[in-house]
């Protein structure tokens, strides 16, 4: 008769490394998505001596195809000024609105935006790139 208890010995796995890689994936995750925007569109902007700062109230875009962006929604030049209107409803101080251009679009579209901005009575801000200047 055989009484002695065979002794085995129970696999465990030690994973407290394995929480600390986890826990900065999730910190570098998290960081991450807070500064990727979603909601930009791709343009080159134009280049300039000085820095142009405004409060934003809306951000319209120009892209090289002279397609017009109100934030990410595409809009055609004509609904312009009704667009606008809705956004600048919700200020209450003179609001701003930067135009945002890709550096081979036309003129004339940026001067029609701005014509339209001004007759609703906010500021006209063109955004440009200075980061070519030393």
């Amino acid at each position: 008769m055989n009484i002695r208890k065979k002794l085995r010995s129970q696999p465990e796995m030690h994973t407290g490394a394995l929480n600390d890689i986890l826990f900065i994936l999730l910190l570098f995750f998290l960081i991450v998505s807070t500064l990727a925007n979603p909601n930009v569109i791709k343009v080159s902007n134009p280049k300039a001596k000085a820095d142009t700062k405004a409060k934003q109230t809306v951000v319209i875009t120009v892209d090289k195809a002279q397609q017009l962006y109100i934030g990410s929604e595409k809009i055609l030049i004509a609904d312009l000024e009704n667009k606008l209107k809705a956004y600048l409803a919700k200020e209450t101080d003179k609001p701003s609105v930067v135009i945002n251009g890709d550096s081979t679009a036309h003129l004339g579209t940026a001067i029609q935006i701005m014509q339209v901005i001004k007759k609703l009575g906010a500021t006209p801000v063109m955004a440009v790139d200075n980061s070519g200047l030393r």
